[in-house]
């Protein structure tokens, strides 16, 4: 492990710390973020439901995203139903449902679909690389679908992650979110990256907000360098994150 972070530089960081100390410092955080904000479950269960749930949450509400997932899939049951739906009636759904960039959304749905059917055989590939392939789907939603619909070890970095991360120093402020994913998974025990997500995520609804954290209610607090005032909102946003 020691040999693959020196692939990863210090620098960037707005305080100092060794690699080993980051090192335990995220294994305690994570621990902590699993027994503060448990799940049950973890998983969707299905790749290929994951793949399109993760197309239409794009820019919009979790709660908006699962009422519009549901009724997809009420009327159009599955893979082959969905292939070989036209894209403007795909499109006309997402409209009528309320989803923001509905055009786009709509032919990813569609051409995503067919592709899965004509490539792979129906079957949604399990390597992110050939995820990257589909449309729609960049890094995040590919960890995404190998962590929530295969139950694999990946890191999916969102908005949530990606804030969370740099505030809690596991990322240096102005790296972009590819970054942060290869700086976490370089800190955290391979076996515990299917937790890093919802954890987080999880954290940054309930506590650590983007506009007025509540640090005061933190159990992270202690080992936060943004609660500390190591780290500032003005570190994180830049001008732009380095990749």
């Amino acid at each position: 492990m020691e040999t693959k972070s020196r692939s990863l530089s210090l620098e960037g960081f707005t305080f100092d710390e060794s690699w080993e100390e980051k090192r335990k410092r995220a294994e305690k955080i994570v621990e902590i973020l699993m027994e503060t904000h448990p799940r049950e479950k973890l998983l969707i269960g299905d790749p290929y439901r994951t793949l399109i749930h993760c197309i239409i949450s794009q820019r919009m509400r979790d709660e908006v995203t699962y009422k519009v997932w549901e009724e997809l899939f009420k009327r159009y049951k599955d893979i082959e139903t969905i292939a070989n739906t036209p894209v403007e009636e795909m499109r006309e759904f997402l409209r009528k449902s309320g989803v923001g960039l509905w055009k786009t959304k709509g032919e990813w749905i569609v051409k995503a679909s067919r592709i899965i059917l004509e490539k792979y055989g129906g079957k949604v590939p399990d390597d992110i690389h050939e995820l990257m392939k589909l449309p729609g789907i960049g890094r995040k939603c590919a960890n995404i679908v190998l962590a929530y619909g295969f139950g694999r070890q990946a890191i999916p970095v969102d908005t949530h992650v990606n804030r969370i991360s740099k505030r809690l120093g596991l990322a240096p402020p102005r790296v972009a979110p590819e970054k942060v994913e290869e700086y976490l998974s370089q800190l955290i025990p391979y076996e515990k990256w299917i937790y890093v997500n919802h954890a987080m995520v999880d954290h940054g609804r309930k506590i650590c907000n983007p506009i007025r954290p509540k640090c005061d209610q933190c159990p992270l607090r202690e080992l936060c360098p943004y609660a500390k005032g190591l780290v500032t909102d003005e570190d994180i946003k830049g001008k732009k994150a380095q990749r």
